[in-house]
């Protein structure tokens, strides 16, 4: 009886396929919906914020024209 041992192989697959796998495991429990939302309220804020900057810097250059 002859045995045959068999060499342990790992798998040489792409980093990609890994990265694919990992992605697809974490992002398969989050709400979408509610990450658009978020996404949505934070670019209305942001908007508002430079909104609110560049008249600040409007009103400081119109200020010190003045002087």
């Amino acid at each position: 009886m002859k045995l045959k041992f068999m060499r342990a192989e790992t798998h040489t697959g792409s980093h990609f396929s890994n990265v694919l796998l990992t992605g697809t495991i974490l992002l398969a429990q989050i709400d979408f919906h509610g990450l658009f939302d978020y996404a949505l309220k934070a670019g209305i804020g942001g908007a508002i914020w430079l909104g609110y900057k560049l008249a600040a810097d409007y009103m400081d250059r119109k200020r010190k024209s003045k002087q």
